[in-house]
Parts: structure tokens; C-alpha cells; sequence
């Protein structure tokens, strides 16, 4: 557990008069203690949670299943196990609060995430504590990471930028899109992630659609082949999104392109300290409209434990940007009316005078020509 996290969760806390947070996730477990639970992302009722008091040490709740997993990263901590078919993880989450003097306290919890039927279960188990939602408070505290998030999600970006570009080099005309696949997945792996999400291969006709996963479709000369990849370490992704064509470009992909390269760099001029993430989409827009080219909703947003976090560089909210906040940043068109859409993905940390490419292998100027 980084103990910068933990004091910034405190001082939180503290604001808000809470005598302890519960958080239930598998992304905020992730963000405060630092590793994954395997199998807590994959059985939604395999409940580790993390108590937060706001004095004292934190402790940890934890399927049997898992319980030797959690001793390894947590030496020495206070464990609480249930038994995956004997025990209510509820109660057990009750009685640790209870040993911890917590049971009329006031808790913060994740609402959005925690089960109704497993929170009414807590409720009846702890009858005086007042429970109030905490998921606001952790994706807040989110937004602005520190200095081995940044680590992270440096190596992160690079590793899937690398894994893309180098895909690209070893498919020909005439493979299939899940040979590409293929071979994107070989490089995240090869590279150190512990595995990935959300792989997005579509090429000719299908690279129009957002979020497709690879077919048996055949590469052909001319197509358009956008590939998208989240490569993860201990629960931070890292996406990155390269377009590239086959052999040649298509009719219009180049004038395309350059516009939104224009756009890229508009976007890396504009993030800054103090700047205004919905006035930065305006001016996306602005430029993204020279070609008539249809826009999406927002054109970046923050990135961590969790693929889309605040804040958002789009029309519905406005934030001033902050050092340490990293973004996905993607121009693109999925409609570009000529049978093929175009994506370019980078991922951005916000310095104190303006900002870090993260995914800076790839020198996406150019469209990328394989085959």
C-alpha cells in the first residue's frame, strides 16, 4: 500500500467526518493496496474488501481461496477470512468493524459497486453504523496520480504502443484479422503485462464499428486496420489505439489522417495545468469540423484502475487540468463516408508546465503502411 494513497485517503476522510472507508471494488482494491485479488475481478461474490479507519491500521476481508495470495502482499496485516461456502463475507465485514470500534460509525462505502442484497445483509449485521457512498471520494482522489502509478502507466503505454507497432510488421496481406490478434497479444505479454482488455481489431468495412473484437475477416490491399489494446499490471491499464493500412491507403485516408494528426497535436499543445477540459474539445471540434468528419462525445479521458475515469475532455462536464492526471487522448472518425473509419490513441500526463507523451514509440505523423 503506497503510504502517499493512504494519507490522501485520510485527508478525504477527515472532510468528511467519516470514522472509516470501506472500499469493495476490484479497482479501488487495486488503487489503495496495490495488487490484484485473481479471482475477485472474475466472481463478483468473491468479496476482498479493505477497511480504511481513520485512525489505526487498515485490514483486509478475504475469500478462503485467496487468502494465501493476500498474506504474501500483506505480511503481518490484520486478515479477516470467510469461507467461500460456510460464511456470509457480510458478517465477517461486520465483526471487523465491530473489533475496530467502528460499529456506530460513520462508513464510507462504494454504493455503485457493492451488491443490494450484500449491502442490506451489512446493514442488518451492523444496525448502528451509518453508511454513506464513497465511490465520488475514490475516483476524485483517482484522477491525479502519484509517482508509481506514473511509473506504471508509463511502462504500460509503451507496451502496447510497442505490441501494436510491431504486429503491424510481422502481418501480411492475405493473414486474418486473428492473426493480427494474435500477434498483438504475443507482444503484450512478451513485454511483461500480466495480461490485457478490450483488444479491438477491425479492418476493411469493420473498422467502422467502436468496439469490435478480431474475426476470421482476411487482410487486403487497401484496407484500413485500426488496433486498440489495454495492457494491465496489477490493475492499471494502458490504452493505445494504432491505425495503419494494408499496402496502400484507400482514397481519402491520407487527407483524413493528416487532419487528425492536426488534431493530436492540438491536443498535446493544449494540456496543460489550469487548462479547461471542455475548452479543449471545442477546439477539437473546430479542427476535427475543417473536414466535415462526424464527432464522438468526448475526445479524451482519465485512466487508471479503471478504462474511463474522470476527467472527461468533452461537452458534458469541465475540469481544470492538474499535474499528475493522466488521459487517454483518441482523434478519430468511425464514419468517414468512404467504407472505413480512422482511430489514433495516446496516452498523457499532465506535467506541471504541460504534458508527456506516455505512448511514444510509434510516430504516428505518417499512416503506417504494412504488408
Amino acid at each position: 500500500m503506497s503510504d502517499e494513497i493512504l494519507h490522501r485517503i485520510r485527508a478525504a476522510m477527515a472532510e468528511r467526518s467519516l470514522d472509516a472507508l470501506v472500499v469493495t471494488s476490484p479497482e479501488n482494491f487495486a488503487y489503495v493496496a496495490g495488487f490484484v485479488v485473481p479471482s475477485q475481478p472474475l466472481m463478483r461474490w468473491r468479496h476482498a474488501m479493505m477497511v480504511i479507519p481513520v485512525e489505526g491500521e487498515p485490514a483486509v476481508v478475504v475469500v478462503d481461496m485467496e487468502e494465501s495470495t493476500v498474506r504474501g502482499r500483506v505480511p503481518g496485516g490484520d486478515i479477516r477470512v470467510w469461507g467461500e461456502f460456510a460464511d456470509d463475507p457480510m458478517s465477517t465485514l461486520a465483526l471487523l468493524l465491530s473489533d475496530r470500534g467502528l460499529a456506530d460509525g460513520r462508513i464510507g462505502i462504494e454504493m455503485d459497486h457493492l451488491p443490494a442484497g450484500d449491502f442490506n445483509r451489512l446493514v442488518d449485521s451492523s444496525p448502528q453504523a451509518r453508511f454513506e457512498a464513497a465511490e465520488r471520494v475514490l475516483a476524485k482522489l483517482r484522477m491525479k496520480k502519484q509517482g508509481r502509478e506514473l511509473d506504471l502507466l508509463r511502462r504500460l503505454s509503451r507496451i502496447s504502443d510497442r505490441a501494436i507497432l510491431e504486429a503491424y510488421r510481422t502481418v501480411e496481406e492475405g493473414m486474418t484479422e486473428m492473426d493480427l490478434a494474435g500477434a498483438v497479444t504475443r507482444g503484450v505479454y512478451a513485454q511483461g503485462a500480466e495480461h490485457f482488455k478490450l483488444l479491438i481489431v477491425a479492418t476493411g468495412d469493420r473498422s467502422q464499428l467502436p468496439n469490435v473484437g478480431p474475426s476470421e475477416r482476411v487482410l487486403e490491399e487497401g484496407d484500413v486496420c485500426r488496433v486498440e489494446v489495454f495492457s494491465i499490471i496489477e490493475g492499471y491499464h494502458a490504452g493505445v489505439c494504432r491505425t495503419a493500412v494494408v499496402v496502400k491507403a484507400p482514397a481519402h485516408a491520407e487527407r483524413i489522417w493528416s487532419n487528425l494528426m492536426d488534431c493530436k497535436h492540438l491536443l498535446l499543445d493544449s494540456i496543460r495545468p489550469g487548462a479547461s477540459t471542455r475548452r479543449i474539445y471545442d477546439a477539437y471540434l473546430a479542427k476535427l469540423s475543417e473536414l466535415e468528419l462526424p464527432p464522438i462525445a468526448f475526445v479524451g479521458h482519465g485512466i487508471g484502475v479503471h478504462l474511463h475515469e474522470e476527467p472527461y475532455l468533452g461537452p458534458h462536464s469541465d475540469t481544470l487540468l492538474e499535474p499528475g492526471m493522466v488521459l487517454g487522448i483518441e482523434p478519430l472518425t468511425y464514419r468517414t463516408g468512404h467504407g472505413y473509419g480512422m482511430q489514433n490513441k495516446d496516452m498523457v500526463a499532465v506535467t506541471e508546465d504541460g504534458c508527456e507523451l506516455l505512448s511514444d514509440v510509434t510516430d504516428t505523423d505518417e499512416l503506417i503502411v504494412f504488408g
